[in-house]
């Protein structure tokens, strides 16, 4: 039985990759700081540890998918806090690379955690050939993408997964419903930023298709083929919940609560086309916006 490892696994992505994975031929080892909450959201199977050194000399680890990191999204991006998710994304990585480097047992695959934030802010369509704008995200990813890039050096293949805004029953839509549902959402500043989003089925089914491809490496877009602006997103969420989106959130207090992680993460957005891995064959469950906003919301409402 092949032996998958994950980092940050209890986290929304991978507790639903867990949860797919559980049942197949794979035995799954989560890495987790907090093994007791971990297991309250994972199933039975899953084998726990608190730190790398506890897996066995003898045991293969055949893949790893890199979760772990803390999140953008919580609050003002300080220069302490900037470090901080820095270093649990980058140098965990490279924490991850020393670690099987010194074991001499490689995996034969690592699915490394990135995401869109990679191509900075843009309007027009790009895939993963296309440029990129400078800022924090960029950056972070970057450093991230290289980090993980020297599982190379080792006979990995490594697939980067540049994810989008994943859609489910937490995350990003999570906290978007309460002022949706109250009939107090709309746009955020002008709304002509794009969202690539992707529904959490089809972020799954990425990962999974990525594990079984042999022929897939390098930079993977995780997101819907279809990109939508702010203002369509709004108007698409407002009409499956039958409620108004005509409330706009303004860009000046955006600003003003969220500083730079509000410009960079609310106010802009990525146009971003998942060009090859359509060329691979992957097919999308969800690749139409209000079918799969539809789809969550009559699991969680």
């Amino acid at each position: 039985m092949p032996t998958l490892l994950i980092t940050g696994g209890s986290g929304f992505i991978g507790r639903h990759f867990c949860r797919a994975m559980i049942e197949t031929e794979w035995s799954i080892i989560v890495l987790s700081r907090n093994i007791e909450s971990a297991r309250k959201v994972l199933p039975i199977k899953t084998q726990f540890i608190g730190d790398l050194n506890e897996i066995e000399p003898g045991i293969q680890i055949d893949a790893v998918l890199n979760l772990a990191g803390e999140s953008l999204a919580e609050g003002r991006w300080t220069e302490a806090r900037k470090l901080s998710i820095y270093e649990s994304r980058v140098d965990f990585t490279t924490l991850l690379f020393q670690f099987f480097r010194n074991r001499g047992q490689a995996p034969n695959v690592l699915l490394a955690g990135s995401a869109i934030g990679f191509y900075g802010s843009g309007s027009e369509s790009v895939d993963e050939s296309g440029s990129w704008n400078d800022g924090f995200s960029h950056r972070l990813c970057a450093a991230w993408e290289q980090s993980a890039l020297q599982f190379e050096d080792l006979g990995t293949r490594v697939c980067v997964i540049r994810t989008g805004i994943v859609l489910g029953e937490l995350g990003a839509l999570a906290k978007m419903l309460t002022p949706f549902k109250l009939g107090l959402g709309g746009p955020i500043g002008q709304g002509y930023q794009y969202m690539s989003w992707i529904h959490i089925k089809d972020m799954i089914g990425i990962l999974q298709f990525c594990l079984s491809d042999l022929s897939l490496k390098g930079p993977i877009n995780a997101t819907s083929p279809n990109a939508v602006t702010n203002k369509e997103f709004s108007r698409a969420l407002a009409s499956v919940l039958k409620r108004p989106a005509v409330i706009p959130l303004p860009a000046i207090i955006v600003k003003v609560l969220f500083g730079e992680m509000g410009t960079e993460l609310l106010l802009q957005g990525q146009r971003i086309y998942p060009r090859r891995i359509l060329e691979a064959g992957f097919e999308y469950e969800f690749s139409d916006l209000r079918l799969a906003l539809s789809d969550i919301l009559k699991k969680i409402e």
